[in-house]
Formats: C-alpha cells, structure tokens, sequence
C-alpha cells in the first residue's frame, strides 16, 4: 500500500520536478520499508471527521435546499457532512510535461475517473479523452503544487464531482465559453483541458478571487494561447446584455461553489455575512 505514505508529504511547491521526485522517492522508501510513517489516513481522517459545522449556514441549506431537492437533500447533506466521502481528484494538466507522471500516479493506487473510447477504425486500439482526472479509493490528497513564472503545473487538485458540469457542458473546439464564476478555476481549467476553445471568458466578480483566478491560469495555460482567454470581474448579470449571442455555451455554478466551505466555516458571524452575500 503507498496511500499512507502520500499524506506525509508536506510543502510540496520547491522545483517543477516535484512530482516525479517526490514519487519516486516514496516509491522507494515504500518498498524498502524506511518509511515508518503508520497510521497517518488515521489521524488524517479523524482530524477531518472533527470539523466543525457552522449551525447557521447548515439550517440554512436544510431549508432551502430542501424545498428544492426534496428527498434528495437528505443523501446530498449526508455527502456534506462526511468530508471523507468527497472524491479529489488529481487532473492532468496537458500543456504541461506529464512524461512518467501517469504511471507514477497508477503505481500510487490512483486510477482514471475518466474511462477510454475506443479507436473508431480498430478495436484493438484505444485513445484518451483529452481531460483526464485520476482519483485514490483512499481519503488521500497528494500536495498542491507551487506557483512558479514561467513554469506550468502538471496537474490541479479539485473535488472530482466538479467536472461534472464540465463535461455536461461538452465543449468542442473553437466554441466561445462563458464561465460565469470561474475562481478559483479548476472548471475552467477543466474546460481547457476538454478542447481549445475559441474564447474562455472567465469572470470572477470578487476582487480577491479574481487575482487568485489569474494566477491559476498563468500556472497551467501556455502564454502562446492566452488570447483564447478573457479574465472579468464584472457583474455576472450584466454580461448578458453587454455581449449578447457572444457565447456558445455558458457554464453558471453559482452560489453552490462555495458551499462546501462555508458549511465548514468555525466562524458564525462569517456564516452568516456570506449567506447575505449568497442571495446577491
């Protein structure tokens, strides 16, 4: 097993060949038995078990939610309230150099979310989708990367179920995409991940967000093609009579994005400034 091994690894941002060194070096402290490191999913999933739920934000969502879901709320908030049931996963980044980085993550435990299609001419040949995300069976998280200028990452962490609407979407070469709330921006990484569109609006209406949205996607998109990108913090509702018919598709995740950590915020008086914020 190497999943306990991979939450022992801390500060994972000091060269861009940080994956493939740090696998390996796991790979090898795992077959040789160096590394002592015992029971950390333990703690780490007992530490994740004692988050605390803000009450405020919970009754908010029991109701609202579950006018709106019905019978279905009562397995999404369980979902919720189980941070141990939500799947990261790791998405590959294909701007990037990826060489050995898949097998170094199959040899990990981690397996393609994402299944294969077949050759249409051979039924012997197989060829991946371009998006490809790889997910654990284990509660384990492999470290974020760090942000270096004029280094794009391999891969970006997310919650797997994000891509959801991504690939809902199914976005085709040379379409014009509005992601309506993009920050931090793993959907629209996801996006560009999928096919080149022919423009990625991406629009963040917070500042602080929004700053933290150009970064990403500085880390992960080549500069060569960043024409194919338009980053606003305008406010959503405008945009529609600003640039109408402008967009193919439009990829709206607002105000759900943020539900996940605001249920999660110790802080009651955070709780509750965000679910005023939430309405607008």
């Amino acid at each position: 097993m190497f999943s306990p091994k991979l939450c022992c690894i801390k500060g994972f941002s000091s060269s861009p060949l940080l994956a493939l060194k740090y696998f390996k070096y796991i790979l090898i402290a795992s077959s040789h038995g160096h590394c002592t490191v015992t029971n950390t999913i333990a703690a780490q999933c007992k530490s994740a078990s004692r988050r605390q739920v803000c009450k405020t934000v919970l009754k908010h969502f029991d109701a609202q939610y579950s006018e709106e879901l019905g019978e279905q709320w009562r397995s999404a908030r369980e979902v919720l309230l189980n941070p141990l049931s939500w799947q990261y996963g790791v998405l590959l980044n294909r701007f990037s150099d990826l060489t050995n980085l898949k097998q170094c993550l199959t040899a990990l435990g981690y397996t393609n979310l994402l299944p294969q299609t077949a050759h249409p001419e051979s039924k012997s040949h197989t060829t991946h989708i371009p998006l490809q995300c790889f997910i654990h069976r284990d509660p384990v998280r492999i470290p974020t990367q760090g942000h270096h200028p004029g280094w794009l990452k391999q891969y970006y962490l997310l919650n797997a179920a994000s891509l959801l609407p991504v690939l809902t979407l199914n976005v085709k070469e040379g379409e014009n995409v509005l992601d309506l709330c993009a920050a931090p921006g793993g959907k629209s990484l996801a996006i560009l991940q999928t096919a080149t569109p022919g423009l990625l609006h991406c629009n963040e209406l917070d500042k602080h967000r929004h700053d933290w949205l150009l970064k990403t996607l500085e880390s992960y998109f080549p500069p060569t093609l960043r024409h194919l990108l338009s980053v606003t913090h305008l406010d959503g509702r405008s945009i529609g009579s600003v640039r109408p018919g402008a967009y193919d598709k439009v990829l709206v995740d607002a105000p759900c994005s943020n539900d996940r950590s605001w249920l999660y915020t110790p802080d009651t008086h955070h709780g509750e400034m965000w679910l005023k914020e939430r309405t607008q």
